[in-house]
């Protein structure tokens, strides 16, 4: 028998993603559920060939359901997960609600999959940051064969993961310059059509933002406490695709070839690393894929043991939906989840 799915945010842009993906990848899936908030109640969705009528989140029984693909923000999540994990529907949740709780394993599958066996305390698995997921997926591969001892990084973060609003904002902002109407920003803090703004997320006491902490503080659970990681995150006028230019500090000595070739064959991993004009990937190129692609490595002789490289990935897909979805494959595979 094949598994009841509940994908919960069902309108939003990883909702609908999702839903492709679970399509896309043949999911063994009896029946999928598209749930929203009661304003999207009977909007209609598309999964695979197939169109589903939204249902109402807040008072749908789970009790039948199997996985619940959460995706409807962290308020919904802290107030609904636990409730939901409770009816024996195993929640895989996308914000940031549950991402440090100790008790919630927080998973990449290419990086950390033996964590998923505590996902029984609460019912709850955390899906990471999108920034986060790219970045790891490339260094964990480096992390085993030369042990990482600091990371630099700073983000280049498209719109979209900022949702509808943040696309929508873009779009209007470069229509406006081009036809010289008034530019109006209400997503971002300052406009974003041909700028870049040094800021996501709310501000901490120590000046860094929430979305810069939360790259710290996800490496380090999944990948390794000992490692130090500072971080920028800055949002670009891009519509789909995060960049991260990486500086990684090794405790044993690694060149930039060796690292090529270890992350050729790392999963999950695409190198795309020639020294020419356009031997490189850009997050237009990444729209769509799976991979998290590297280029640009290269030396740092500026500190010893000292990487650079380029990673770029679709953040909608692997930084978020499609991981997702590569968890529950995990569950699946390992038999840690039985048809009700």
């Amino acid at each position: 028998m094949g598994f009841k799915i509940a994908v919960a945010g069902a309108t939003g842009n990883v909702g609908r993603e999702m839903l492709n993906i679970l399509a896309e990848r043949d999911f063994p899936a009896d029946e999928v559920v598209a749930l929203a908030s009661s304003r999207s109640l009977n909007t209609e969705v598309s999964y695979g060939d197939k169109t589903l009528k939204v249902k109402n989140l807040e008072n749908y029984d789970f009790s039948d359901t199997d996985i619940c693909l959460m995706s409807a923000g962290g308020a919904v999540s802290l107030k609904y997960s636990p409730l939901i994990g409770k009816q024996g529907c195993v929640v895989i949740d996308n914000s940031s609600a549950w991402r440090y709780d100790m008790e919630v394993p927080l998973i990449v599958p290419e990086v950390n999959p033996d964590a998923i066996n505590g996902f029984s305390k609460k019912n709850i698995i955390a899906n990471p940051n999108c920034s986060t997921a790219q970045l790891v997926v490339a260094l964990k591969p480096l992390h085993d064969h030369a042990k990482i001892k600091r990371v630099v990084v700073s983000t280049y973060q498209s719109v979209s993961g900022a949702g509808k609003e943040g696309m929508d904002e873009l779009f209007n902002q470069t229509r406006a310059v081009f036809v010289a109407d008034p530019i109006e920003s209400k997503k971002f803090t300052k406009r974003i059509a041909f700028n870049v703004i040094p800021h996501i997320d709310s501000f901490m006491e120590d000046g860094y933002t929430k979305e810069e902490w939360k790259v710290l503080a996800e490496t380090k659970k999944m990948l390794d406490p000992a490692i130090k990681v500072t971080c920028t995150a800055v949002r670009v006028p891009v519509f789909i695709g995060h960049s991260e230019s990486v500086n990684i500090e090794f405790e044993r000595e690694i060149t930039a070839e060796e690292a090529r070739n270890i992350l050729r064959d790392a999963p999950g991993c695409q190198v795309i690393d020639k020294h020419e004009n356009g031997g490189y990937i850009t997050p237009y190129e990444s729209a769509g894929e799976d991979a998290t692609f590297i280029s640009r490595i290269r030396e740092d002789a500026t500190v010893e043991n000292g990487l650079n490289m380029w990673i770029v990935s679709d953040n909608l897909r692997k930084g978020a939906a499609l991981n997702a979805i590569q968890i529950a494959e995990l569950m699946v595979n390992r038999g840690l989840l039985k048809s009700k």
